[in-house]
């Protein structure tokens, strides 16, 4: 399998990264080894989780994902095999969430024993914590860096002037830059990336990393009417913000280019990311081992010029 830098940080991953927001909440652990199991052995070896994971699941407290993998590595013997990318920032507790040193110190050692691993591959801060002056943010990750713990860094739901100042950061004091950025991206919402996100990503270097590959499931297709708002949990909110003439467009060209290749649309709509110059391995996940046939194919499959220009011209903004 192909395998992509991510960003200049000397770690090479597959072109298609495991979401393990589904551990603990949507896949017991049981599922969630069969899933990994099942990732790993299709030749991938990028996994993306948080501290925070999945503390909105009824009983959870947070944590619950960052256990279930670190006992399926221990379990496994394949830590080395394993790009190993989670989060800090998001609220753990009363007085426990932002970007302080401190509160880093404290995060990253919670995450190493949940894990069960001496080093984090990409340690990622969560979200933007503007009372925390960057110097402070990047000195507490030198400090993991140069204890061997953190092997590089990386910046989710930054702003583009947020990013940029972070980066000019890092230039003007040696300290670490953020070597990725992990922001919303699909065929639906691409503006918001696009738009200015992209330009100093690729300008830097930055490997990317988007979330929500799928808009929700949106794009797989599952959600074609109002009728189908109980297909999930989450199919009201789907179905509402997607369901449009743009969402309808966007889905019958997801169609069109599936039906000429044999594939699906969630295959579809990865293998665009994929495809994306600049964009490094799209994050997605699945809940159920059948599911996994998907994510697997999507890597696989390489679209033309002309199906790329199709989905273009159905998504544009």
């Amino acid at each position: 399998m192909d395998q992509r830098q991510l960003g200049h940080s000397g770690l090479t991953v597959s072109p298609l990264c495991f979401g393990g927001n589904v551990f603990g909440w949507t896949a017991d652990e049981a599922t969630s080894f069969r899933l990994l199991d099942a990732f790993v052995d299709a030749g991938f070896n990028f996994v993306d989780t948080a501290d925070v994971y999945s503390a909105w699941a009824p009983g959870n407290t947070g944590g619950e994902s960052e256990t279930i993998i670190g006992t399926w590595m221990k379990s496994r013997g394949n830590r080395d095999r394993i790009v190993l990318a989670t989060k800090v920032g998001s609220e753990m507790g009363p007085g426990k969430k932002g970007l302080s040193p401190a509160w880093i110190r404290t995060a990253v050692e919670d995450s190493l024993r949940r894990l069960q691993t001496d080093r984090i591959d990409l340690y990622q801060s969560h979200w933007d914590d503007p009372e925390t002056p960057f110097e402070d943010t990047l000195g507490a990750y030198k400090e993991l860096i140069d204890q061997g713990k953190v092997r590089a860094i990386g910046a989710s739901n930054l702003t583009a002037p947020r990013l940029r100042e972070a980066l000019e950061v890092s230039a003007r004091t040696g300290l670490p830059r953020y070597e990725t950025l992990q922001p919303e991206y699909n065929l639906y919402s691409r503006e918001g990336y696009e738009a200015e996100l992209e330009g100093i990503c690729r300008e830097n270097g930055l490997g990317v990393i988007n979330y929500y590959s799928l808009a929700a499931g949106f794009l797989t297709g599952k959600y074609r009417s109002a009728d189908d708002v109980g297909k999930s949990a989450r199919g009201n909110g789907v179905v509402s913000k997607y369901l449009n003439e743009r969402g309808r467009a966007i889905l019958a060209a997801l169609d069109e280019v599936a039906g000429r290749h044999g594939a699906t649309p969630s295959q579809v709509a990865i293998a665009w990311l994929i495809a994306r110059p600049g964009l490094t391995a799209p994050i997605a996940s699945a809940s159920k081992p059948e599911q996994m046939g998907d994510l697997i194919a999507a890597a696989a499959l390489r679209l033309e010029a002309d199906d790329i220009a199709q989905l273009d011209r159905a998504s544009a903004y």
